[in-house]
């Protein structure tokens, strides 16, 4: 699939400001906040900004990078740089427009102080309990504070005193004042600047009050002269507050919001509190763990960049709130993967056949195609030796129905090689088969199955003597449910307990030296990546199942 464009109503509503004149350029931004790295959902949404700047670019459209880091009690450093290496891997950059609210403090300070001038703002000592306790709700109106007609002049000199650091958190914030009978409650005169005593990551303790999101988000975007802000739908409602406040502070611009649908999975937790339950009680590996739906974890599972560009491309953009199947997200990558990935032979359950009639310390070379289909891609000899690794599953002592692979005095083709025919096996003390005994077919090596010999499948296999051990990390869904958020005894109860197991397995030399994040497809068994982290080249193999051949959720 192309990355190229499909339209939708964000990016007819930007065409049409472009046609009327209204913007000469359009400017978004993507706006993550650096408490947590970054999931497929806000792939979604780095795809949209990023790409509708794309785009534009010949009319000098730009997409920014801006960390919304407003609340120091759980914004990291260590997120921040997550975030921006993420955005990269997807294949987007930001050039020189790279910001951080917090550099912004003090605008937002001015601003705060306008209002306050101007009577829509006044400092409320009531405690969080008592505030929301006067908001009312859908069918009563709120009360107002008792504080909130207390002169400007009072306010300035109180919001002072916040800024000054001589009120502890909780004993005072700034509210706007807007309309407590507002049948939108954000707009009840809501909370925008509180106390918080807290280290920044960024701008130390310089400051002790915050503003909350809401009130930051709208100039952030107006100082940024951003012309399209881009929220999902949960932001509808905030959109009047939004809009308040660029009419009533100083701001150089009036950006315009615009809500879509956000990217749900099932089978998939998206909630950053959710998925930082999952790290910190040791349920996953970490933020990376390639069970996450996190952009490091799909990365480190083998699903390329591509195929997640092409998949938000697919799901599109809507207004309408719905459920993917992340069966669709699989597709993709295996779409993209058959492609794009080269083939090698590994062995996961292996089975010692031992052929009888080629000398022991003899070896043959066998050619094979990289790919099937792209020619491009080369070709690669590996050594047939006597005896040779397959899978435990292509051999049965009493053959199934249809079961063409080997089975006793049935033949099979070793892929690229020899047909052989099985001549006995051996059984270890608890009647499991250990080993299995055959003989090459002279002349066979690329050739058809001479007169009366029935043939009718090949199988992948590695030499026993030329192969090099691999461990091999199988990687399944990591809830049972499609529906975790709903699970009854909560979404950590219902873990595929089945979601990640390693084994020890055979594979052909040439992958002990692939690079770390090097993918390709083990020949029938499904497309596997060099682990980014744990793979060592020249050293130690360690391959990630990105995605099976076939969903076998299906008929689950």
């Amino acid at each position: 699939m192309s990355d190229s464009p499909k339209s939708d109503f964000i990016r007819d509503i930007i065409a049409a400001d472009l046609a009327s004149g209204k913007h000469e350029t359009t400017i978004t931004r993507f706006p993550p906040e650096p408490n947590g790295y970054l999931h497929i959902g806000h792939a979604k949404s780095i795809c949209l900004n990023f790409g509708i700047a794309q785009e534009n670019a010949g009319i000098g459209a730009r997409c920014h990078l801006r960390f919304d880091d407003t609340n120091p009690e759980k914004e990291e450093t260590e997120y921040v740089e997550s975030i921006k290496a993420d955005v990269k891997w997807l294949g987007f950059d930001w050039g020189e427009n790279l910001f951080f609210a917090s550099n912004y403090f003090e605008f937002y300070y001015e601003c705060a102080v306008h209002l306050i001038k101007n009577g829509l703002a006044y400092v409320d000592q009531q405690t969080a309990d008592e505030i929301k306790s006067t908001r009312g709700n859908l069918t009563v109106p709120g009360t107002p504070s008792p504080y909130r007609d207390r002169s400007a002049e009072e306010n300035l000199e109180l919001f002072a005193k916040m800024r000054a650091g001589g009120f502890e958190e909780g004993e005072a914030v700034l509210r706007a004042k807007i309309d407590m009978a507002s049948p939108n409650i954000v707009m009840r005169d809501p909370v925008i600047y509180r106390v918080l005593k807290a280290e920044h990551h960024n701008t130390g303790d310089a400051w002790c009050i915050y503003p909350m999101y809401d009130y930051a988000h709208p100039l952030e975007d107006a100082l940024e002269k951003i012309t399209h802000s881009l929220c999902t739908l949960e932001f509808e409602i905030h959109r009047p507050l939004y809009d308040w406040v660029i009419d009533n502070c100083p701001v150089p611009a009036k950006p315009r919001q615009i809500e879509f649908a956000r990217l749900n999975l099932n089978y998939t937790v998206m909630s950053k509190r959710k998925l930082l339950q999952l790290v910190k009680e040791n349920l996953v590996s970490g933020w990376d763990d390639p069970r996450m739906p996190t952009i490091s974890g799909i990365r480190r599972r083998g699903y390329p960049a591509a195929a997640i560009r092409n998949f938000c491309h697919k799901v599109g953009i809507t207004k309408f709130n719905g459920i993917t199947d992340v069966a669709l997200l699989e597709f993709e990558v295996r779409d993209y993967l058959n492609t794009a990935s080269a083939r090698r032979m590994a062995v996961l359950d292996p089975l010692k056949l031992v052929i009888t009639n080629l000398p022991e310390g003899q070896s043959e070379d066998i050619e094979l195609d990289n790919h099937p289909k792209d020619p491009a891609m080369g070709t690669r000899q590996v050594k047939l030796s006597r005896e040779v690794w397959i899978e435990s599953d292509d051999f049965m002592e009493v053959p199934e129905k249809k079961f063409y692979r080997l089975g006793p005095d049935r033949h099979v083709r070793l892929r690229g090689g020899y047909i052989v025919k099985c001549t006995g096996f051996e059984k270890d003390d608890s009647g499991k088969v250990v080993k299995v005994n055959c003989e090459y077919l002279p002349g066979t090596k690329g050739a058809d199955a001479p007169a009366g010999v029935e043939c009718r499948a090949a199988i992948h296999w590695v030499s026993a003597e030329h192969g090099v051990p691999a461990e091999v990390r199988l990687y399944d869904r990591l809830f049972t449910v499609e529906d975790p958020d709903g699970a009854e005894g909560g979404f950590v109860s219902v873990i595929n307990p089945d979601s990640f197991k390693t084994i020890s397995a055979w594979v052909e030399p040439a992958l002990l030296e692939a690079e770390p994040e090097w993918i390709c497809q083990f020949e029938r068994l499904g497309y596997f990546v060099a682990d980014r982290h744990d793979h060592k080249t020249g050293e130690k193999a360690v391959f990630n199942r990105a995605v099976a051949l076939r969903d076998s959720w299906a008929k689950k």
